[in-house]
């Protein structure tokens, strides 16, 4: 389903180029800005001069070479890192907390200055620049119909287009007899580990199972492979559970799978109840990242507080997190199992898994440490 939304009332950005009064709809989503003030620029500005402007608050307009706005693109995002202060010039090495929270800030004030590169597109997402790429499909499967000329930040394009490529090549899951395909806007399950202890940790029954929160339909689906009879699998974002009716349906798990739109836990009670809530207990900045990020543990908490109330007698609620959490200081182990035993809960076992990812590896990366004794857990729980 696409990002956005066909009942809001559109919204237009204006500014004056070449003495003449322009118009055109703002589709940017995840709540970037309005542009305050917009110029024009073509191949002769700078990357010097361009980060002057968007440094000041000013939206550049890119009219030249459609290549050569991807380079000034990536131009200005290197003077952008280059302006981040190191941890180093501290007298004492920053905490993990403080790493996490300089890491953040830097990623929101980088995304704010590069979304002020900015692109029109016609009517039906055309662009009418020398050496663009044909984005139309990309931008009608995240944007839906466009009946206008728009605007939107190059960098959110891009993530368009680059979005669009991935859901046509999949992602492999190999408990899954195909690749996983994810709309724009959806989180993609890059990081096998969670599904691996999802695909392996015993059953407790093979009736029924709740996947709470199923996004793609990922978990959904490798619970049907394993035999489970029937699943309900419920989302609160029409365009997660658009995606996840695609998967499925590929899969040929429809007559298994019942989607349905819901805050957590459908009707009724299961032997088996699956949540992958996010793993940081932080703010997200933009729409994607509330699969990362959950604002005061908002999620984690009701999965748990509504888990005994759900499952059967002798049923288990399989809690999967990280505990990255834990290693950043955003949040402590005994949180965690307070929250789980204020529930009405305990702890019938756990299976753990080490990080395979690019970035567990990654020793530039400034939560490099954490993310290196990061443990993924699938935590079986039961009614006290």
């Amino acid at each position: 389903m696409p990002a956005s939304n066909p009942a809001a009332a559109p919204v237009y950005v204006a500014w004056t180029e070449n003495e003449q009064s322009r118009k055109a709809q703002w589709l940017a989503q995840d709540g970037h800005g309005l542009p305050k003030r917009i110029v024009a620029a073509d191949d002769t500005l700078s990357a010097d001069a361009a980060y002057r402007l968007i440094s000041q608050g000013t939206s550049v307009l890119w009219r030249g070479d459609f290549q050569n706005g991807r380079q000034l693109l990536q131009a200005l995002a290197r003077r952008i890192d280059k302006k981040k202060k190191p941890a180093r010039a501290k007298a004492e090495p920053a905490s993990p907390l403080d790493e996490f929270n300089r890491h953040r800030l830097h990623q929101s004030q980088r995304t704010q200055l590069l979304n002020k590169l900015l692109i029109e597109l016609e009517a039906d997402a055309g662009i009418a620049l020398r050496r663009a790429p044909d984005a139309r499909e990309a931008c009608h499967a995240a944007l839906g119909e466009t009946r206008a000329p728009f605007l939107l930040p190059l960098r959110a394009l891009q993530g368009i287009i680059g979005a669009h490529e991935w859901r046509k090549k999949g992602v492999a899951v190999p408990a899954l007899a195909h690749p996983i395909h994810v709309h724009y806007g959806v989180f993609s399950p890059n990081r096998g580990e969670y599904i691996d202890l999802v695909a392996q940790a015993p059953l407790p029954a093979r009736d029924l199972a709740f996947d709470i929160g199923t996004g793609s339909g990922v978990l959904a689906a490798v619970l049907a492979q394993r035999g489970i009879g029937r699943i309900i699998a419920t989302d609160q974002d029409p365009r997660a559970l658009a995606c996840a009716r695609e998967n499925i349906d590929r899969l040929g798990f429809s007559q298994v799978i019942d989607l349905q739109q819901a805050d957590l836990f459908p009707q009724g009670k299961s032997s088996l109840i699956v949540c992958n809530p996010p793993w940081l207990p932080a703010k997200p900045t933009v729409a994607i990242e509330r699969a990362i990020y959950d604002p005061g543990s908002g999620m984690l908490l009701g999965f748990l507080n509504g888990l005994a109330g759900h499952l059967e007698p002798g049923g288990e609620g399989w809690l999967i997190m990280s505990d990255l959490a834990e290693h950043l200081g955003l949040r402590s182990r005994e949180f965690l199992l307070q929250a789980i035993a204020a529930a009405g809960l305990r702890v019938a076992g756990r299976l753990d898994a080490r990080p395979a990812h690019p970035k567990a590896m990654d020793e530039s990366d400034p939560l490099h440490m954490a993310r290196r004794a990061e443990v993924t857990s699938l935590w079986r729980l039961m009614r006290d």
